[in-house]
């Protein structure tokens, strides 16, 4: 049984952005301070990536670990109303990602998923998103 009535439980689901999350900020944030510059949302792009490199020929996605069923403490959540509906969303969730990233290295296109969990350590995204550019300049 939900602790919340119908009514506020849709209230809350409809508060959840898709873009603009507190992760992707984050992420902007640290590429920005790093000096690479980027576009984001583009659509003319398979899957509208949070975050595009055009001079890296670099997309990055930011998924949030429940919505996209990461393999950690957070995507492992299974809700104890309409399980059935929502574990049918999420693996399409991630058969879209999946779909939308070979799209996207069909085009010639590099695919970086940055997950929540992984960006809540500012130092290990800093060096993650160095790691991952300076080896793209090589």
């Amino acid at each position: 049984m939900d602790v919340h009535d119908k009514e506020t439980r849709s209230y809350n689901m409809s508060r959840i952005k898709g873009r603009d999350t507190k992760p992707e900020i984050l992420v902007r944030q640290e590429c920005h301070r790093q000096g690479l510059r980027f576009r984001l949302h583009r659509k003319d792009l398979p899957g509208k990536p949070d975050l595009v490199f055009s001079k890296y020929k670099t997309v990055i996605f930011v998924h949030g670990c429940y919505w996209h069923s990461h393999d950690c403490k957070y995507g492992a959540v299974v809700p104890k109303t309409n399980t059935e509906f929502w574990q049918t969303k999420r693996s399409a969730t991630v058969d879209r990602d999946e779909r939308k990233s070979l799209e996207l290295q069909y085009c010639g296109w590099r695919v970086l998923v940055y997950w929540e969990c992984e960006v809540r350590d500012r130092d290990a995204l800093a060096e993650r998103i160095q790691n991952d550019f300076l080896r793209q300049s090589d």
